[in-house]
């Protein structure tokens, strides 16, 4: 073989090693961010559960003082997340706002009541558990009412499961693909080094002889292909924490470690296996496919 020929099969592996690398790359983002959903999915359904607002209605005669009392002691409950005081005239603003116009001149008084905005704990937020606190929130005589909406605690979690179930079928879905895609990938890598597999044999190297470079090339190029992936997920991280903040945050650093540490190992682990497969093929091969 002439030297510009040589020039040119470099070339073209080096080529064909960069096409790979990107590839495998952009598919282990795609299970980065798949595995990022994954590893927050309870945190996400945690959180739409801990912002539903319930309201404690307060009798209209009640101090203030003793409003602020109520709200420490509700504070200090179990199953609270956190409380806001919302004065009745705050709340005649809030109302006039949503409705566009002044109901207190048309009526000719506020006949809203002074309100503690209650948001629980996601594992309380649920119909069953909240039966048991109005029970226990009984015992301050100054509330006159728990107020919220049944159907839509019920809705939240129903929703909630069937989310969490759809996107693990998902992501199993999306995995399968993702290996699929990659094999594939690894396969064009090396057919288009079966000659050299070919002229090896050729020479008297055994299997694992053969098998040894791609096996350590294929398991590099896995590597790299993650961490490249690894960068960019985390700058994807940090524009979804600007969007999403208190559900992905880049501080979470056990679950970071766990996505990039399955990042890795995937993307070695299935480069490996792949090109161990694509190496044995060629090795099992007739000389006459290998023009096919």
């Amino acid at each position: 073989m002439s030297t510009r020929e040589n020039k040119i099969e470099k070339k073209r592996l080096r080529s064909s090693y960069f096409t790979s690398t990107i590839s495998i790359t952009l598919l282990l983002i795609l299970l980065g961010s798949v595995g990022l959903l994954l590893l927050n999915t309870k945190r996400i359904s945690d959180y739409v559960r801990e912002n539903i607002i319930f309201k404690v209605i307060l009798k209209d005669n009640v101090r203030e003082v003793d409003i602020y009392q109520i709200q420490k002691a509700l504070d200090a409950k179990e199953y609270v997340k956190e409380t806001e005081y919302i004065p009745k005239e705050r709340a005649a603003v809030e109302l006039q706002e949503e409705l566009g116009e002044n109901f207190i001149e048309f009526i000719g008084h506020n006949p809203l009541l002074p309100s503690i905005e209650v948001k629980f704990l996601a594992s309380y937020a649920n119909n069953d558990s909240i039966a048991i606190i109005e029970s226990d929130l009984k015992e301050f005589d100054q509330i006159k009412e728990v107020y919220y909406q049944k159907n839509l605690i019920h809705t939240v979690n129903e929703n909630v499961r069937k989310i969490t179930f759809l996107v693990l079928i998902f992501s199993g879905f999306l995995l399968l693909i993702a290996i699929a895609l990659i094999n594939n990938t690894i396969r064009l890598a090396i057919y288009s080094k079966r000659f050299i597999i070919r002229t090896m044999q050729l020479v008297g190297a055994t299997a694992g002889y053969i098998r040894r470079p791609f096996l350590y090339n294929g398991a590099i190029q896995g590597g790299i292909g993650a961490l490249l992936a690894i960068f960019i997920l985390i700058g994807f991280i940090y524009f979804l924490q600007n969007e999403m903040s208190g559900i992905i945050r880049l501080d979470d650093l056990q679950i970071l470690a766990i996505l990039f540490s399955m990042v890795i190992i995937l993307g070695i682990i299935i480069n490996w296996i792949s090109t161990y497969a694509a190496v044995t093929k060629y090795l099992h091969i007739k000389t006459d496919k290998l023009y096919n």
